[in-house]
Order: structure tokens, then sequence, then C-alpha cells
């Protein structure tokens, strides 16, 4: 898998739970939380949806590394080369 198609998958699943978002206009380095204004509940439901589509486990402890797009996109990339 690509870093465009994980950016792409990032964006997707974000906006479905921010539906009122412009996914175009957010910051690839800002956190993701504070651009779209989502509380800890939607984005543990981000987390899952990434783990639920990319079959990646997803420890509590990084979370914190998939804070932004650039670090959800990087973090994910490790975990799914082979």
């Amino acid at each position: 898998m690509t870093n465009d198609e994980i950016r792409s998958t990032v964006l997707r699943l974000l906006g479905d739970i921010a539906p009122e978002a412009d996914l175009a206009r957010l910051k690839p380095d800002v956190s993701i939380r504070d651009q779209l204004d989502i509380d800890s509940m939607d984005f543990l439901n981000f987390i899952i949806a990434l783990h639920r589509r990319l079959d990646v486990d997803i420890p509590e402890s990084d979370y914190p590394k998939l804070r932004t797009i650039d670090g959800a996109v990087a973090y994910l990339a490790a975990k799914k080369r082979p």
C-alpha cells in the first residue's frame, strides 16, 4: 500500500467521523483533533476504523503518533511494509 493510498484512506475515515469538515483544507502537520474539533471518543473511533480498514494493530501507547495526518500516514506506512 502506497503512502498516497494510506493518506486517502485516512482522509476518507476522517470524513466519516466529521462529515461536515472540508478535508481538502486540513493541514497535514497540525493536530487532527484541533482542526476538526473532535473529542477523544471521535478520535478513538478513527483509530478503530483505521485498525479495521487497514488490518493494523495500533496499541494505545502509539495513539499520539497518529495525531496529525502526516504522522498517521508515516506510522501506518511503517506498519504496512512487508
